[in-house]
Order: C-alpha cells, then sequence, then structure tokens
C-alpha cells in the first residue's frame, strides 16, 4: 500500500524541515542581548508552568480551558503516537488504540474550536487563525482513518486511488499547519514559542503564584540607553513576543485602546514580531491601533523602531496599568517592553512629548515633578506637630508623605491618615524635608537614571534611622519603595522593614482593636482598585475588609479587582497627554455610575485626582482614609499607655 512507504517519508520531511525553522527562529530570538536564564532547570519546570500557572490564566474563560485542554492536550498525545505508529512502525494494538483516543479527543475540541470561530469577538485576530480549526480537524481525522487498520477495525489495505490522495493530501495540509507552521510561522508558531517562553521566562519568579512587577534596572554604562532597536531587547523578551495568541485580551482590557488612542497592546507586540523577522505587517489580522492603518509597520532587527516600526505616541499612550500583561495567557511583559523603548526614547533622544522634559527637569532640580520648592513639602503640616526622624531617630512606624504634599487634595488624604494613626496612638515619625520623590514617574517616562539618582539617596536616608514599617497612602511610592528599591541597596546590605499601604495598615489595626469604628452612612459605595495597589501588588481584600468593618455593603464594578479598569493615571499619561477619542477618567467613571452608587471609595491619591476631575454630577470621590476618620471613635483611654513592637509581630500592640 502507498501508504507502507508515504506516511513515514512525510513525516521525516516535515519533521527535518520543522528542525530547520526551529534553528533559524533561534537565531533570530538570540540576535537580542544576553540575559541569563536556567538552562536545564527551565526546561524541566516547563511543563508545571504549562499546567498550572498559564492554564490558572486560561481557566479564567472555561470554555477556552476546556476546549484547549482537549485540543492542544490530544494534539501532543497523537503526534507522540503518531511518530510511534506510523513512523517507527510499533505494532502493538493497545498503542493505535491510544493514538485513536487521543485523535477524538483532539477532534472534540477543535470542534468546539471550529463553533467559537464561527462568529470570533472583535479582539480576536482572523486571516490564517480562522483556518487553523479546519488544519486541527484535517489533522486529526485523516490520522483517525489511517489508524483504523492498524487498531484492526479496518481491513490492512482498504480504500481506492481517490481515498489514498485524499488521504495523503489531508496529512500534507496537517502536518503542514501544525509541525512546519510551528517552526517557519502561522497560528502554531505559538505552541513552539510558548513552550520556550515559559521555560525561559525573563520574570520566572511569576510562576509558582509569584508575583513580580518591579521594572528591571537599566544599566547606565551600557552602549546604548534603552532600546533602540529589535535586537536592543533582551532574547528572551523576543522569545516572549514570538509566543503570542493574537487572542487579544490583552487589547480588551487596555485602557489606552478603549479610550482611541493609538495604541494596542496586541498590535505592538505583532509590530515586534516583525521587527525580529523583518518585514511589514501587511499580513497582519486583527484590530489596528486607534486612528491608524495596518500595513504601514516596516521594520528589521537593526532598524530604529520608532523609524517606522512603532511610532512614539504609541509608546506615550500606555498607562503602564499592567491589564494587558494580566490578561495574557502566555505571560508576555508588554509593559516591560514599553518602558524599555521609553528610556532610549527620554534619555537618548530626549524625546519626552509635551509637558515630559519640564517634568523630568524640575524632578532633577526640585526633587518633586511641579517643581515646587522642597523646602514648603511640610508646609500642609504646619499644625500637625509630627515627629521628624532626624530628631527622634527612631519609631516603630515611618509615615512616607509623598508627592501628596504638594497638592491641597491629597494633603487632606494625608491629614486623616495622621488622624488615624494619633487615634491608634501608633508611635510614629516623617523624613519631613529629607524625603524626596519616590522616582515613580520618573521610571515610568523612561528617565531610569533620574529614578536610580532619587532611590539612591532615599536609600541612604532610610539607612540612618530605625524603624519596623514603612507606610504611605501612595500606591506608586508603595511599589517603588517595595518592589524597585531593592536593586539599588548597596551590596551585602538590604531593607529591614516591611513596606504597606496605608489601607492594610489601617486594616490591621482594626484587626488588632488599635481603633474603634461607627458604622459609615452611605447608601451605596463602590470601590475603585488602584492599578498600583491591585494588579501590582496583589491588594485587593484589605480595603474591602476596611469597608466591610464600616457597615459598608460594596456594590462592586463589572470591571473591579484583577480587571478593574485604570483612572488613566499612571505611568505618566497625564503628563505626555496623547489625545483619544475619550479620557480614560470617564470611562472609569461611566463605570461607577453603572453601579447606583453615591460615593465611590478609593485607594490612592492620583486615582482621587483623575475621578474628581470628571464633570459633575458624578458619585463623590474619598479615599479610604477619609472615610475611617470620619467613622473613628476617639479612645484615649484605650491608650493611656504608649504603644510598643512585640518582636514577633509586625503591628504594634499596646504595652
Amino acid at each position: 500500500m502507498i501508504f507502507d512507504w508515504l506516511i513515514p517519508t512525510l513525516l521525516v520531511a516535515v519533521l527535518a524541515l520543522a528542525l530547520i525553522g526551529m534553528v533559524r527562529r533561534v537565531r533570530l530570538w538570540r540576535a537580542g542581548q544576553p540575559e541569563p536564564v536556567h538552562f536545564f532547570g527551565g526546561l524541566m519546570a516547563m511543563p508545571g508552568r504549562y499546567l498550572k500557572d498559564l492554564h490558572h490564566v486560561v481557566e479564567r474563560d472555561k470554555y477556552m480551558s476546556r476546549t484547549h485542554v482537549a485540543t492542544a492536550g490530544g494534539f501532543v498525545l497523537s503526534m507522540v503516537l503518531v511518530l510511534a505508529v506510523h513512523l517507527f512502525g510499533l505494532q502493538a494494538q493497545w498503542l493505535s488504540w491510544a493514538l485513536l483516543g487521543a485523535l477524538v479527543l483532539m477532534t472534540i475540541g477543535a470542534s468546539f474550536v471550529y463553533y467559537r470561530r464561527r462568529n470570533p469577538p472583535s479582539r480576536l485576530s482572523k486571516g490564517p487563525w480562522m483556518r487553523l480549526p479546519k488544519s486541527l480537524l484535517t489533522f486529526s481525522l485523516t490520522f483517525i482513518v489511517l489508524t483504523l487498520p492498524t487498531a484492526g477495525l479496518l481491513p490492512e489495505h482498504f480504500g481506492n486511488g481517490l481515498i489514498s490522495a485524499i488521504l495523503a493530501f489531508g496529512v500534507i495540509i496537517g502536518l503542514g499547519e501544525l509541525v512546519f507552521g510551528m517552526a517557519w510561522g502561522g497560528p502554531m508558531k505559538h505552541a513552539f514559542a510558548g513552550a520556550l517562553h515559559l521555560a525561559f521566562h525573563r520574570r520566572p519568579e511569576r510562576f509558582g503564584g509569584g508575583r513580580s512587577t518591579g521594572l528591571k534596572a537599566l544599566n547606565l554604562e551600557q552602549r546604548t540607553l534603552g532600546v533602540e532597536k529589535p535586537r536592543d531587547f533582551k532574547w528572551n523578551q523576543l522569545l516572549g513576543f514570538d509566543a503570542c495568541v493574537q487572542c487579544g485580551k490583552c487589547e480588551a482590557m487596555c485602557p489606552a485602546f478603549a479610550a482611541g488612542q493609538p495604541l494596542n497592546p496586541k498590535k505592538l507586540i505583532q509590530d515586534m514580531v516583525v521587527g525580529l523577522a523583518g518585514g511589514s505587517d501587511a499580513k497582519y489580522a486583527g484590530s489596528p491601533y486607534p486612528g491608524k492603518e495596518v500595513g504601514c509597520a516596516k521594520g528589521g532587527s537593526d532598524q530604529v523602531i520608532t523609524n517606522g516600526l512603532v511610532s512614539d505616541e504609541t509608546l506615550w499612550s500606555c498607562t503602564t496599568c499592567r491589564a494587558c500583561v494580566e490578561e495574557c495567557p502566555m505571560m508576555i511583559e508588554h509593559v516591560d517592553a514599553i518602558v524599555d523603548m521609553r528610556r532610549f526614547l527620554t534619555l537618548e533622544k530626549g524625546a519626552t512629548p509635551n509637558k515630559g522634559a519640564e517634568v523630568l527637569e524640575n524632578l532633577i532640580v526640585t526633587d518633586n515633578p511641579n517643581g515646587f520648592n522642597p523646602n514648603q513639602r511640610m508646609n500642609w503640616a504646619a499644625d500637625q506637630n509630627l515627629p521628624q526622624m532626624k530628631d527622634v531617630q527612631q519609631a516603630d512606624v515611618l509615615f512616607w508623605i509623598s508627592d501628596g504634599a504638594f497638592d491641597m487634595r491629597s494633603q487632606r488624604i494625608l491629614r486623616a491618615f495622621v488622624k488615624v494613626l494619633k487615634n491608634a496612638n501608633v508611635n510614629f515619625a516623617i523624613l519631613g524635608d529629607e524625603e524626596l520623590d519616590s522616582g515613580d514617574l520618573a521610571r515610568r517616562l523612561g528617565d531610569d537614571a533620574t529614578f536610580q539618582r532619587l532611590a539612591k539617596r532615599n536609600i541612604a536616608t532610610l539607612s540612618r534611622y530605625k524603624f519596623k514599617q514603612l507606610v504611605t497612602t501612595d500606591p506608586h511610592a508603595f511599589h517603588c519603595l517595595k518592589n524597585e528599591y531593592p536593586d539599588f541597596y548597596p551590596e551585602g546590605q538590604a531593607a529591614d522593614y516591611e513596606v504597606l499601604h496605608h489601607t492594610t495598615f489601617i486594616n490591621q489595626l482594626v484587626k488588632h482593636q488599635k481603633i474603634a469604628l461607627t458604622a459609615f452612612k452611605a447608601e451605596r459605595v463602590t470601590y475603585h482598585d488602584p492599578c498600583y495597589l491591585g494588579r501590582y501588588n496583589g491588594e485587593y481584600d484589605s480595603p474591602r475588609e476596611l469597608l466591610a468593618e464600616l457597615g459598608i455593603e460594596l456594590v462592586e464594578m463589572e470591571r473591579s479587582g484583577f480587571r478593574s479598569r485604570c483612572c488613566g493615571g499612571g505611568g505618566g499619561a497625564p503628563i505626555t497627554d496623547i489625545p483619544g477619542e475619550r479620557r480614560i477618567a470617564d470611562m472609569r467613571m461611566d463605570d461607577i455610575r453603572a453601579t447606583g452608587a453615591e460615593l465611590v471609595a478609593v485607594g490612592c491619591q492620583q486615582c482621587t485626582a483623575m475621578l474628581e476631575g470628571v464633570v459633575e454630577p458624578r458619585p463623590e470621590v474619598k479615599d479610604i482614609a477619609e472615610i475611617v476618620a470620619e467613622s473613628l471613635v476617639e479612645q484615649v483611654e484605650l491608650h493611656s499607655q504608649p504603644i510598643e513592637f512585640d518582636p514577633n509581630e509586625s503591628l504594634p500592640i499596646s504595652a
């Protein structure tokens, strides 16, 4: 029979060509900058990362999760057994029956993929992706027929010339798409690149339930600061771009895309693939950047990215909210790539748009983005009689004021939190004029040089004093101090204090009965999750627990928790101010209005400013510290003695 030699020949030929394609693809990735990885450890960890961490994200869509398990699992098992039965000719009937089982499983999964693709959502790329379920079905059904004789369900030499020709064609189509295309390009490319991406991920800390959100430190001594050309990315970043499945979940969550700004995270990643391999985006079959046509992006690994591949406006539209990263089933790091490219624009070209250059200059000269006299940092607290570290040298808690010190609305939040601290009789102090800007804004705008200078100076100041907890009302400063400052401590030193957000700290005070609260009177309240508190640091529970203690029954927005919509205030977006069709803050306020809430509780000064900037009528906006301060019960008798720390606890307890 013709298949006695044709199938093995086709399998060997396709596998050989696939191997050549894989080597070619690896060479493209390796054109990037060096990045050390644990080679064998990563390969050993890959199956677990695939089955657990990746599917933890995919599982959010139950339909696609089960479909993917059936389709991908069936294909992998089928391919192994196809080689055993049809290439190596192993005649054990149980192998043929196992192969049939795997192929049936794959067929069921592929059928659901086909059904989903009949009327796909706009976020899904079309084009070659529309033929993928047909290719999957062609592969599985063809090999089912070919395996029936070896399983004893059909005569060994069945079929006429026409049937043989049809089956041969099916083998070529199936192997061509699923094996050859996996290495050379096409919808299945993600299977090869995705597996290696999980093995050699730039942030291995994300696996096993971990969290890694701090930006990687920039080496200020390198030849080119930031990413100018695709080959300036780390090699495993290029690998990550190639792993994209073009599902568009990042696109659906991106606030800039929804606002009509010229950013689509999926399109950005595909443009990076164009830069990796060379060519244009003419064959891209997904949603374009709002206001821009497909087919205009051209590039190569040695071409400057912003010279025809990606526009500056696209890079400056990002709010760095990490909604794209949180949703990506392949765990691609979009924000890292955007900030890397911003670093080149800022540090090498001085091309920060609109007020960006002025703000960075202010940070350099006055240590705050608005250029206020740094000696005015404590004017808001002139009547507060706050102890300063330079006077007391040590305290249980250091209150990090952040840039709210220069903003009248944020000063109300600071005063409210001070009221809470005093009511709980917490032994706290502030840095006063010694505190500098955390550097968050400089870093998101790409000025890592200014960020590192501020970080090192602040670390030197913090190292002079003794305290056990650092608490701030600013999630952006909280993120920097907790997740990014550790990279800049002198060798052999590390922070010996805990960094907390004020909602977490107040919630702990309530749990340890250090403050008493009356019920807060409000009929309908919703809570807005700040990006830098939630997605960046995983703190979703404390604010909600605290509001529950106040007798508030929250009305959650449709997009809340890890899917909360950004207010539009992060990543320097209000400063770069790239125009769109709508303001992100207006869209978020529409989410709030949809709940019917009369009050929105917030845990971020920047979010408060952005939401209060929405034209009225709108619900009232209050920081949780303000809500708690209004509900405090005076407890002078309870705290007649000073508070000290139990060495086994992170909270102050009464003596």
